[in-house]
């Protein structure tokens, strides 16, 4: 199936690198005119430069910090001042890991900023223009913690659960404008963010950080660890015309990981 994103702008957070930047690198080159946002503005430039521009696309990069949410919300609406997004990926760094017990009032504040109040700020800043054309793409980055938490991702589990039953919300109010808001359910992908949960997992238990991938990629049916650019061709497709008739879900790219329907 050959994916036309012509003339379409997507914005992508937490894109300079991990899932994001795969998924960047794909609306690209489908012919998405890409906007990647994240903190690091070196790995920025580099990506925007890197992007394809083989149908003239026009790429550019904006610098924000997830983890402030005041400072994002000034960067984020001078953004929307200049510029219109069809497709947006609602996607961040993760919280800090822990379990339940290890977490306070204050660590789930500052994850509900990050997880929640980024991802609904941007969509209903993107949403006017979405409406007024009478299409538009909403993909959230979330979790298959959402269905089965980890518990030693409480943070994660709870907010990022929050943003999927939003979605489901927010989805039955646009759809009869034509736009679709759907949830990514992220299994294990070799990524840095893996690479660093499992780091902590390992000098806890006390085993080597080999025997942690080991047990991961034991657990996934497919018996492996994802690829970024797997994951990146879901989002593609959930962003593009032939998606068109879904909306409201969550769809896990796990390989298999969920064990619940």
């Amino acid at each position: 199936m050959e994916i036309k994103l012509n003339g379409k702008n997507a914005l992508v957070g937490g894109s300079s690198k991990g899932i994001g930047r795969a998924i960047a690198e794909r609306l690209a080159n489908s012919g998405a005119n890409v906007t990647i946002m994240a903190r690091n503005e070196t790995l920025l430039q580099e990506l925007t430069k890197q992007l394809d521009q083989s149908k003239g696309q026009h790429h550019q990069y904006l610098v924000v910090d997830f983890s402030n949410f005041n400072a994002f919300a000034k960067k984020i609406e001078a953004y929307f001042k200049n510029n219109t997004v069809d497709i947006l990926i609602n996607n961040t760094q993760g919280p800090t890991a822990g379990g339940a017990l290890e977490k306070n009032l204050s660590d789930y504040q500052t994850a509900f900023d990050l997880l929640f109040k980024c991802a609904v700020h941007t969509t209903l800043l993107a949403l006017p223009h979405m409406q007024q054309q009478k299409w538009g793409r909403i993909i959230n980055v979330a979790s298959v913690s959402v269905r089965e938490p980890l518990n030693y991702l409480a943070l994660s589990n709870t907010l990022r659960a929050a943003l999927v039953t939003w979605a489901k919300s927010l989805s039955v109010d646009i759809a009869p404008d034509n736009i679709t808001i759907n949830n990514t359910l992220t299994g294990y992908f070799d990524t840095e963010r893996i690479a660093q949960l499992n780091a902590q997992k390992a000098e806890k238990m006390g085993i080597p950080t080999s025997e942690v991938r080991a047990a991961m990629e034991a657990a996934v049916p497919l018996k492996r660890i994802g690829r970024p650019e797997e994951y990146a061709n879901a989002v593609c497709f959930l962003a593009s015309e032939q998606a068109s008739y879904i909306t409201g879900t969550n769809i896990p790219v796990d390989g298999g990981l969920l064990k619940s329907f």
